[in-house]
């Protein structure tokens, strides 16, 4: 009975031999462009968050305010931030090109 249930080209020998052009037929998802947007997107995130690092001190009595709230921390590694995450975007819903 599992043999009629199967679907694909029986071999003599009455064993199952499941379909490889269906298996081969399946395109990616994304296309190398797609992959290059999204590695590109994480390398912007990850200077973004570079941009935020800094404004440690070694006394803890010190609060350094004007190396915590500077513009590149507050202003500038944001805004780097969100554009990775732009870019990460683009590139999940760019469409690959049609052969």
């Amino acid at each position: 009975m599992a043999k009629q249930i199967a679907k694909g080209k029986p071999e003599k020998t009455g064993r199952y031999e499941p379909q490889k052009s269906s298996l081969n037929s399946l395109p990616f998802v994304f296309d190398k462009t797609n992959y290059v947007l999204m590695v590109a997107g994480v390398i912007v995130i990850l200077i973004g968050f570079v941009l935020m690092t800094g404004g440690a001190t070694s006394d803890p009595n010190v609060f350094p305010a004007d190396e915590i709230y500077s513009f590149r921390r507050i202003t500038l590694a944001p805004i780097v931030v969100m554009i990775g995450f732009a870019i990460e975007i683009v590139a999940i819903l760019k469409r690959p090109a049609q052969p």
